[in-house]
């Protein structure tokens, strides 16, 4: 049977390194926690529980306004860890985002003491920190997304990539893109009416795929 941290390595490569003694220490300290699909993992104003790793299952992190609004941020697969948990642990503070889980999701928690005891471990904290790397930038192309480009062109980009039909709504496209329902499907109605794509009940049929491609990329 696999340990807590045979799972880790062979997800996490690079927590090979880690000593003996630091796997011990992940044997004894960490939780195994398995959540069912729409679990509110942790909320905004919460204290930080712990640094968790994703063994199974997708995670969806976003921010929320006084509205009701949400704004996805980021999303964490098996193999991936939260940013905002391990700044959260690092600077003492407590959530400034939530988390949900999108399928059932298998985590192991690492407690708070037990992340900074293992931040003396070489191979963990060139973990954490190349962590921090890949999701900064991640961050930066979404602010970049938002201030810069335009409504139609970042739902265009949207609905690329997920085959000729992609099965949702208008209200998780807008919350998709941190805008409201009314907005996008006066946009999906115009870009049917251009012969971009055909809407359905819960579906949309991409009917131009290099013309929603053109759109996404367009600078004007």
């Amino acid at each position: 049977m696999n340990t807590p941290a045979d799972m880790l390595t062979a997800l996490y490569p690079l927590l090979s390194g880690l000593s003996p003694e630091a796997r011990q220490r992940i044997e004894n300290g960490g939780h195994l926690l398995e959540l069912p699909v729409g679990t509110r993992i942790f909320d905004e104003h919460q204290p930080c529980v712990g640094f968790p790793f994703v063994l199974d299952g997708q995670v969806k992190v976003a921010k929320s306004s006084a509205s009701g609004r949400e704004l996805p941020l980021y999303r964490v697969h098996a193999g991936e860890t939260c940013v905002i948990s391990s700044a959260c642990l690092l600077g003492q503070s407590d959530y400034n985002a939530h988390a949900v889980a999108e399928s059932n999701v298998r985590l192991l928690v690492l407690p708070p003491a037990l992340f900074q005891q293992l931040l003396s471990e070489p191979a963990f904290r060139q973990f954490v920190f190349g962590l921090f790397a890949e999701r900064v930038a991640e961050l930066m192309q979404l602010v970049e997304a938002i201030a810069f480009q335009r409504l139609d062109q970042r739902l265009a980009g949207l609905l690329l990539g997920h085959g000729q039909t992609m099965h949702t709504t208008h209200q998780q496209l807008a919350d998709e893109l941190g805008s409201v329902r009314e907005i996008v499907s006066r946009l999906l109605k115009s870009f049917a009416e251009q012969g971009l794509v055909e809407l359905g009940r819960n579906q949309i049929s991409i009917l131009d795929p290099a013309g929603l491609r053109a759109l996404a990329a367009d600078r004007k």
